[in-house]
C-alpha cells in the first residue's frame, strides 16, 4: 500500500510540473509570470523524500524532480521562442535551474526529516517522548471538556542487558521492534504508542478506563510472552496502568503511578521465580 501511495504521490508532482509547464508556456508573450510556482513540486517532491527517509531510493526523489523541472522549464521557454532560442542557453538554463532545484529539494527534506525524527524514535518509529507529552497534554484537555476517562500503559523489557550481553544488540534492536509492532498491533487509531528510550515504553489510551486498561495489558503481556518464547529469547514484559480524566493529576504523577505499578508486577515476578512457581 505504502508502494501505491509513493507512486500516485511521485504521478501528481510530475502532473504538478507539466500543469505549471503549459500555463507558463501560453503565458510566455505576456507579462505574467507563474514561474515561481515550479517551486510547489519541488516542495512536494520534499515532503515525500522526508516521510521515508531511511529509504535511499525515496531519498533521491527531490534529485529527480530537480532536474525534471529545471528540464521542463527551459524546454518551455525554447518551445516558446523557437527558433530565437540558443542551444547554449537551452543547456546553461536547464543545468542551472536543475542544480538549483535539487538543492532546494535536498535542503528542505532534510528539515522536514529532522522535523519528523524530531519527535519520533527512529528505531522503532514509535512517537519518543517528547510527542508522547504533548498529546498527552492534549488528551488531557480533552478529558476535562467531554469527562471521558483516559489510560496510560507504562512498560519495560525485564533482563534486556542480559539479552544484549549475550546475544548482541542487533538482537537487542530486533526486540525493541517486535515490542514496537505488538503495541501497534494492539493499539486503536487514536492512541499514542511511545518509546521512552532504552527498554521503556508507554502507550495513551484515550477513552479507556480501567477495566478496559486491564484488559489491554494482559493481551499486550501474553502477546509479548508468546513472542519471546518463539524467539528464544531470555526477557519478559513489565507493565504498569493508571486511568484518569481531566487535569486532575499531571501527566508527570500519572507516570510514576503507572510506573510504580510495574515495578510491583516486576518485584512480584522475581519472588515467585525465586520461589519455583
Amino acid at each position: 500500500m505504502r508502494i501505491v501511495n509513493n507512486f500516485w504521490n511521485f504521478i501528481f508532482i510530475v502532473a504538478e510540473v507539466l500543469l505549471v509547464a503549459f500555463v507558463a508556456y501560453h503565458l510566455s508573450a505576456t507579462y505574467y509570470s507563474i514561474d515561481v510556482f515550479y517551486c510547489v513540486p519541488i516542495l512536494h517532491a520534499a515532503r515525500l523524500s522526508s516521510i521515508r527517509a531511511l529509504r535511499r531510493s525515496d531519498t533521491q526523489v527531490p534529485t529527480i524532480i530537480g532536474i525534471f523541472v529545471g528540464t521542463i522549464w527551459t524546454a518551455g521557454e525554447f518551445m516558446a521562442a523557437y527558433p530565437d532560442y540558443p542551444w547554449s542557453a537551452l543547456i546553461l538554463n536547464s543545468f542551472a535551474r536543475s542544480v538549483t532545484f535539487t538543492v532546494i529539494g535536498r535542503v528542505m527534506a532534510k528539515v522536514w526529516r529532522e522535523r519528523e525524527f524530531s519527535r519520533k524514535d527512529a528505531l522503532t518509529e514509535l512517537a519518543n517522548r517528547l510527542e508522547f507529552t504533548d498529546r498527552f497534554a492534549i488528551e488531557q484537555s480533552r478529558s476535562e471538556r467531554s469527562g471521558k476517562p483516559y489510560s496510560v500503559l507504562f512498560m519495560d523489557i525485564d533482563q534486556f542487558k542480559l539479552l544484549n550481553d549475550e546475544q548482541g544488540h542487533h538482537v537487542g534492536d530486533d526486540a525493541l521492534k517486535a515490542l514496537s509492532a505488538i503495541l501497534i498491533k494492539n493499539s486503536r487509531k487514536g492512541d499514542v504508542a511511545a518509546r521512552f528510550g532504552g527498554d521503556e515504553f508507554a502507550l495513551l489510551c484515550p477513552e479507556t478506563d480501567d477495566h478496559s486498561c486491564e484488559m489491554l495489558a494482559n493481551r499486550i503481556l501474553e502477546a509479548a510472552k508468546s513472542e519471546f518464547i518463539s524467539k528464544s529469547w531470555p526477557i519478559a514484559l513489565s507493565v504498569g496502568w493508571v486511568t484518569g480524566a481531566g487535569l486532575n493529576r499531571s501527566i508527570e504523577e500519572l507516570l510514576r503511578v503507572a510506573d510504580g505499578k510495574m515495578y510491583s508486577m516486576k518485584k512480584e515476578a522475581r519472588i515467585q521465580l525465586s520461589m519455583g512457581w
